[in-house]
């Protein structure tokens, strides 16, 4: 992807209330993008319906769920509680910024190597939750996984290999990090 701003700009100029557009400038995946939306879009329908990010998930339209999950200036938010008009001039990274040149993150190696994952609805906010965590703590304990994850619902599973998986991803880093980044 370029480093160059993306434009995208709705059909119409005004929003549904009569309204004015509001003109945002965000970087989403390492991408500058200038957009012009409706004051009261929720990032995660911005970056789903007008960016076509869809790895971040729409679960329960409540705040409850984590699915939404995504990084905003490098800490784990749920996307449905923050207007995109908030990220003006910040930082959005989604899932799909994990892999790079084709090559999956240490977090989604390790959520496949340790079972971290049954239907798949919950992982992309398991994962940006588990990155957010393991940007600021590289070895974290169990404890502090669990409190990380702590707003992500996982219908499937019992969490236990989610936290491995989180523990692994923590592991591969350190190697990585200790061999001069080459895993």
């Amino acid at each position: 992807m370029s480093a160059a701003a993306h434009a995208v700009s709705p059909a119409a100029s005004l929003t549904s209330a009569g309204g004015t557009n509001a003109r945002i400038r965000v970087t989403v995946n390492g991408q500058a993008v200038v957009a012009e939306i409706e004051p009261r879009t929720l990032l995660v329908h911005f970056l789903r319906e007008v960016l076509g990010l869809t790895g971040t998930h729409i679960g329960c339209d409540t705040s409850h769920c984590g699915a939404c999950t995504v990084l905003l200036d490098g800490k784990a938010v749920k996307s449905c509680t923050v207007l995109a008009v908030q990220t003006d001039g910040r930082e959005v990274r989604t899932v799909e910024s994990l892999e790079v040149g084709g090559k999956l993150s240490p977090v989604q190696e390790a959520f496949i190597e340790c079972h971290g994952l049954q239907c798949g609805f919950c992982t992309p906010g398991m994962m940006m939750s588990a990155t957010a965590l393991l940007a600021k703590t590289a070895n974290p304990t169990e404890a502090e996984i669990r409190d990380a994850i702590r707003g992500n619902l996982c219908r499937c599973t019992g969490y236990v290999n989610i936290v491995k998986a989180i523990q692994s991803a923590g592991q591969k880093m350190q190697s990585a990090a200790g061999t001069g980044g080459k895993a």
